[in-house]
Parts: structure tokens; sequence; C-alpha cells
């Protein structure tokens, strides 16, 4: 008999890419090529890449390296392979068989077909319409767009991943409906831009199981509301509309939780970055927010260290973190990624003045994130089990995005198992997690 072709992937970056790196294997499974966990077993690696800061670069380089040493074959797609429209890639690693730009599924399987011929007829089905995951069976990652219309000036996502284009609204619900059947109890909502979801076609009607739906955000998680199952919305801008999905928050239709890059807090700074935010609106309608759904989760990033950030800049910001009282919070010093228009800004920051104001912003906001932890001590909160190990149960609450929020720990009763939602007594907490029992 004829050998199946087997395929190597790795997948690097953000769930963007992630969710690339699922389509491009789903793709594989359907037309019947093997996917092979190691570099030895697979005739071709596909390396889907990074490009957004030169760390990521570095890495995705070394990584294309390490496939052509150990396997020869290789295809790149993703991020860094739209920079210079491949050349990048093509000048550091001569040998790559291809490259491709991001969200470029069909263009990988043609230089596929090219290397290795299909092995069999493309209509059958070899999988579920839930499609192969890179994630836990319990959770899933539910992209309904690419692109984005912004052009922050510390931002490179625009000229790698082009303009915003939604998903068909059909399409995306279709695809929740299939996660949900296969046994997802938690989607994460994500795209470069979800509040703009739809703003490129109008927010035009489209039609799911015969009814219409707007493909906009808001009438989005109205129905995704109805699967039943844990929905997270991240990459969330402040725009008027988001005030429409605090009411479905509340409700329980959808988790209580808003991942928002504010990125600063000072005017003059968010100007020089053409964000599109004033951060005295943000604090009102924040307060607004929780006084409409007490429970609110606020995850947010900042950067500090912008060109031309002053010191009474970023005590703005400390300001505004006093305020809002955030509860997640990530921080980065500006990095001058290679394209980003930021670069040619003036007064950068010393690296040293960036890193300290960094350590200052991070322990304001463990001091914050500590006593917002704090009061959850004695509730009674769902928390969905992402896996038992020798030392217990790993969980996390409405309040924790996997991999990048805290954790709950607590001992499992007999027969939990992952992916289960169990009710736990939050019983003690520092700056990042919970422990608990199980009631």
């Amino acid at each position: 008999m004829r050998r199946i072709p087997s395929i190597g992937l790795v997948s690097l970056g953000c769930p963007k890419a992630l969710v690339d790196s699922e389509q491009i294997i789903t793709q594989l499974r359907a037309e019947g090529y093997l996917i092979s966990p190691s570099y030895d077993d697979a005739d071709l690696v596909v390396v889907n890449t990074c490009g957004f800061i030169d760390s990521a670069v570095q890495e995705s380089l070394d990584a294309i390296g390490e496939a052509l040493a150990e396997n020869g074959k290789v295809i790149v797609t993703g991020c860094l392979g739209a920079k210079e429209q491949g050349d990048f890639v093509r000048q550091a690693h001569p040998k790559v068989l291809a490259v491709t730009g991001a969200h470029a599924r069909d263009e990988v399987m043609q230089h596929v077909h090219t290397a290795l011929p299909k092995p069999h007829d493309p209509f059958v089905d070899l999988v579920p319409p839930a499609g192969i995951k890179l994630t836990p069976k319990h959770y899933a990652y539910l992209k309904i767009s690419e692109g984005c219309n912004h052009r922050c000036t510390f931002c490179i996502i625009p000229s790698m991943r082009g303009d915003l284009v939604s998903r068909p609204i059909h399409e995306v619900l279709r695809e929740a409906e299939n996660l949900a059947r296969a046994g997802v109890k938690e989607l994460l909502v994500i795209s470069q831009d979800t509040s703009a979801y739809g703003v490129d076609v109008k927010y035009k009607t489209g039609f799911h199981n015969g009814r219409p739906v707007r493909t906009r955000m808001t009438e989005l998680c109205e129905e995704l509301g109805k699967l039943g199952i844990w929905v997270r919305l991240h990459y969330v801008y402040p725009y008027p509309h988001v005030d429409e999905v605090i009411p479905l928050m509340a409700q329980g239709k959808i988790l209580p939780y808003l991942d928002i890059p504010f990125q600063h807090a000072s005017q003059r700074v968010l100007k020089l970055m053409k964000r599109p935010a004033n951060s005295a609106n943000v604090l009102e309608r924040i307060q607004a927010w929780r006084a409409a759904c007490p429970d609110l989760v606020i995850r947010s990033t900042f950067i500090v260290g912008f060109p031309g950030e002053t010191e009474a800049d970023f005590e703005e910001l400390l300001a505004f973190l006093d305020e809002a009282q955030l509860d997640r919070v990530g921080c980065f010093t500006y990095s001058p990624v290679d394209g980003a228009t930021a670069n040619d800004l003036p007064d950068p920051v010393p690296t040293g003045v960036a890193e300290e104001r960094k350590r200052r912003f991070m322990e304001k906001q463990a001091a914050i994130s500590a006593a917002r932890l704090q009061a959850r001590i004695g509730r009674e909160v769902t928390v969905l089990v992402d896996e038992i190990d020798d030392e217990g149960a790993v969980a996390r609450s409405w309040a924790d995005a996997p991999e990048i929020d805290g954790l709950v720990y607590f001992d499992p009763a007999p027969g939990t198992a992952p992916g289960d939602l169990v009710r736990v007594r939050i019983t003690d907490a520092d700056e990042h997690d919970l422990w608990a029992e199980q009631v």
C-alpha cells in the first residue's frame, strides 16, 4: 500500500495564530494527511510564525532553522512570513520550500500539495464538525475576524494581517454550535478588534438557522449566550456599543469579563499612540459597567516608556490605576518594533527609566490585584477544572482566562475531572491566584 504522507506543525505566537494552525491541521486531516508529533516522522514541517516584537521574530527564525536542520523540508506561514513579502524569511533561511503570510490556509495547502500530493479524495470527511483543536477539549478560541482598521503607532499588525475582514455571522455561529456539541465548555472570542466586528460589512444582516442576525458584536454575544456554555470576550476596544453587552453579562448569558487593551491613560500619550480612547470617559464607563454588573472583571495591558512619555504622563497612568481598580493587568516597556511609526517619534525614553516605570507600575497594580482577590475570600463560585495533578485540581473562575490570568487551586472530590464545572468556596488568595474548597 502507498504510504500516507505525514506533516509536522510548529505553532508560535498569539491565540489568533493558534486558530490559523488549527485550521491548517483540520484541512490536512480532512484531506487524509497524517499529523506528526516529531521531525523524524514528518515528510515536511509547517512553521506558523510570529513577527510582532523582536524576541518573537528571533524565536520564529530559530524555529525555522531548527525545523530545517532536523527535517529539511519546511513551509513557513504566519505574520513573519508577511514581512517584506516573504523576503525577510527567505534571506535568513533560503532553503525553505515556501513562505506565506497569516491566515493563509489555502495557500499553505497549495504548497503542501506541491511537495506531497493529496493522499485521497478531499471530500471524504475524516474530522469532526468542530475541526481539530490544539487547546484542551473543554475550551476553544473562536476567531470572528481578521485584521484591523486602526493604525496605532506602536503596532505593525495591519501591515501583516491586513485591514478588518469580519467572518460571516452564520459561519461563526455554526462553528460555535459545533464546538458546544463537541463538549467545549468555554469559548474565548478573539480577533484583532472584537468591538469592530461587522464594521467592514456595515453590520449586514445574515441568517443563522433560518433567523436573521446582524453581523455585530452585541447580536453575536446574544446568540452565543444561548449555547449554555462560558463565553469570554477578548481584545475589546471601549467603543460606546460595548455598553450593550454589559446587561448580557449581568444576566449570566456571557461571562462578566472584558479584556480591554487601554495601553495608557495620559491623553497626550494616547494621541501619540493614535489610540481611540479618552481616560476620563473610560473611568466613567467603568463605574457604570460595575454598577450594572458588580461581578465584572476587567483585564488590560499598558505600555510604559513610550516615546515622549514624561514623568507627569506616567504619574497620570498610576493615578488611573488607583481610580480604575482593574482586576488583571499586564505591563510592557515600549519595544521599537521594526516598521512601527512610533520609532520616528522624538524624545525616546531611556531603557533604564522605562524599566523603573514598569517596576513602579507593577508594584502598584500588585497591591490592587491582591486587594481585589482578598475580597473574594468566603464567596462560593463556579470554576472550570483545567487539570488534576498530584497536588490537586487546577481550575479557573469567570475572572480567569487561560494562560494569562490567575488560577484556583483546591482538593477535588472523587470523580472530578478536567472540563468539569464545579462549585467551590474561596479560602485564601495572593496577588494572582486563589485557593478554595469544593462544596
